[in-house]
C-alpha cells in the first residue's frame, strides 16, 4: 500500500497506485485466507450472542488475556483481536473469521489455522461455544440474531436493500482466498479466470442446504442470500471484456452508490444519494474525498471477486480446514502459470457473459447439477480439478494432496450438501442434533 496520508486530499492517481502497489516479483508472491466460522451454544445448537456472560465478547476477552492478542474495538466494544498481521474478527451476527497474515505455502497457512483452533479449544469449551464450519446458520434465523455493536454493520443493515440481505449479514460463513499479482496484465487475467471459476467453485463447495431446522431445497443458501443482497454491489464486477483494466475497476468502485462516509469516528450517512465519482467531483455536504473514502467504498462492494492490491476470491461455503486448503490448492495450481491459465481459458472459452449470469442463478439450488450452456457443471468442475492437479504435481511441492477433500466429492458427482441433504431427510430424520455432530466430526 503507499504512503499516502489518508485524512488528505484525494487524486485519481492516488487510487490508481493502491492497485500497482499490489504489483510483486514472482519470487515473493504469497497466498491469504480468510475462514469464517458459526459460533453455536453446543447445549441448544443455537447461534452464540455477543453480550451475554457465554457471549462471543467475552470469549474475545478471554483469548486476548490468555494469548496476549490486542483488543480492535469500535466505540470501545471489543469486536475483534490482533496479533501482528493476524487477526480474529467478527462479522455481524457473531460470525468469527480468521485472516491470516499471507504465506508462500498452504501448509503454513494450515498449520496457523490449527494452531489457532488449538489455543481457542479449551476457552470455548469452557464457555459452550462451537465454531460451526458451515455456509449457513442451521438453527437461528437472522431475526434471532443481533448484530454486533459495530456502527458500520447497523448502517448496512439498513441500507442494503436485497431481500435476503439480513440472511447474508447475520446468519452466513464462508471461505475467501487471496492472490498476488506480478503486473496488471497478470492481475487483469487472474481477475477474469477467478470471475468466471467462482460459480463452479460455489457449485463444487456447496455446504449449506440446511437453514433454520429444515431442508431449503438449495444446496448453498449462502450463496442464495449474496445473490438477493444488492445487486449494485454483488456478483460480477464487470462483464468480462477483454481489456479489463485496473481504471476500469476503479469505476467500478467509483460508479457504486455511497452508503456512508466516516469523520472523525462519525459516520455521515449518504444512503445512496450519490456514487463516488460525484464526491470526487463536488464533495458532500461539504466533506472533500480523502483515501479513507475511498477505501470504505471499495469494502463496502462485495463483488464474487474483489481487486484490492491482490486478488480476493470470495464465493465459498464455510466448510472444514480440509475445505479451506482444497479451495487455496485448486487457485494455486491454476494460478501457477501461464500453462495452466492458458489451459483454463480454454476450457471456459466457449462461454460468454451470459451464460455466466444464467448459470450463477442456477449453482445455489443445483450445485454440480446445475448447467452452463447445456453442460453439467460437474463435467467442467472434473476439468478444472484435473488441469489444477496436473500444475501442483509438476510444482513438487506437495499442495496436490490437498485436492483429496474435493475430489472424493466431485469425482463422485456430488458435493457436501448433498450428502447432507441424503443424511437429512434418511437415517438422521431431520434431527437437527445429528447433523451438528456431523458437521463437528
Amino acid at each position: 500500500m503507499n504512503t499516502l496520508n489518508l485524512q488528505e486530499h484525494l487524486e485519481y492517481q492516488d487510487i490508481l497506485d493502491i492497485y500497482t502497489s499490489g504489483c510483486k516479483d514472482l519470487s515473493t508472491h504469497s497466498i491469504g485466507v480468510e475462514y469464517e466460522r458459526l459460533p453455536i451454544s453446543v447445549v441448544t445448537n443455537k447461534a452464540v450472542d455477543y453480550g451475554s456472560e457465554f457471549g462471543v465478547c467475552n470469549f474475545l476477552r478471554a483469548f486476548a488475556k490468555s494469548e496476549n492478542w490486542d483488543y480492535i474495538t469500535d466505540d470501545y466494544n471489543i469486536i475483534g483481536l490482533k496479533c501482528g498481521h493476524d487477526t480474529i474478527t467478527l462479522e455481524p451476527g457473531c460470525q468469527t473469521e480468521l485472516s491470516l497474515k499471507p504465506e508462500s505455502s498452504i501448509q503454513e497457512l494450515e498449520k496457523k489455522i490449527k494452531n489457532l483452533d488449538k489455543a481457542m479449544a479449551p476457552i470455548l469449551d469452557k464457555m459452550g461455544i462451537k465454531l460451526l464450519c458451515y455456509g449457513v446458520s442451521p438453527l437461528s434465523t437472522h431475526k434471532m440474531i443481533n448484530l454486533i455493536p459495530k456502527k458500520r454493520y447497523a448502517i448496512m443493515a439498513k441500507y442494503l436493500w436485497g431481500i435476503l440481505s439480513d440472511v447474508m449479514m447475520r446468519e452466513t460463513a464462508g471461505i475467501q482466498a487471496c492472490f498476488d499479482f506480478s503486473s496488471e496484465e497478470d492481475a487483469m487475467r487472474k481477475f477474469k479466470i477467478a470471475n468466471k471459476l467462482v460459480p463452479f467453485m460455489t457449485a463444487m463447495f456447496a455446504n449449506s442446504p440446511i437453514r433454520g431446522g429444515v431442508d431449503t431445497g438449495y444446496k448453498s443458501f449462502r450463496a442464495l442470500s449474496w445473490l438477493n443482497t444488492d445487486n449494485e454491489r454483488c456478483g460480477f464486477a464487470y462483464k468480462l471484456k477483454d481489456d479489463f483494466s485496473f481504471e476500469e475497476y476503479i469505476d467500478y468502485v467509483m460508479e457504486t452508490p455511497m452508503i456512508f462516509i466516516n469523520r472523525e469516528s462519525l459516520p455521515i450517512e449518504l444512503n445512496g444519494k450519490m456514487n463516488f465519482k460525484e464526491f470526487m467531483l463536488g464533495g458532500f455536504e461539504g466533506f472533500e474525498p480523502v483515501m479513507d473514502d475511498y477505501l470504505l467504498q471499495a469494502n463496502l462492494c462485495f463483488p464474487d471477486v474483489r481487486l484490492r492490491n491482490f486478488i480476493e476470491i470470495r464465493n465459498h461455503d464455510c466448510g472444514p480446514i480440509e475445505a479451506v486448503c482444497a479451495v487455496l490448492a485448486i487457485y494455486k495450481g491454476i494460478f501457477s502459470c501461464n500453462q495452466s491459465m492458458d489451459e483454463i481459458e480454454e476450457l471456459l472459452k466457449p462461454f460468454k457473459y451470459h451464460d455466466f449470469s444464467e448459470f450463477r442463478y442456477n449453482v445455489p439450488k443445483s450445485g454440480l447439477d446445475a448447467k452452463i450452456s447445456r453442460i453439467r457443471a460437474l463435467d467442467i468442475a472434473k476439468e478444472i480439478l484435473y488441469i489444477s492437479e496436473k500444475y501442483l504435481i509438476e510444482q513438487n511441492c506437495g499442495d496436490d494432496r490437498y485436492l483429496d477433500y474435493i475430489k472424493k466429492y466431485t469425482l463422485e458427482g456430488i458435493t457436501p450438501a448433498d450428502v447432507l441433504i441424503r443424511n437429512w431427510n434418511g437415517i438422521w430424520d431431520k434431527d437437527i442434533n445429528k447433523l451438528i455432530k456431523f458437521l463437528s466430526k
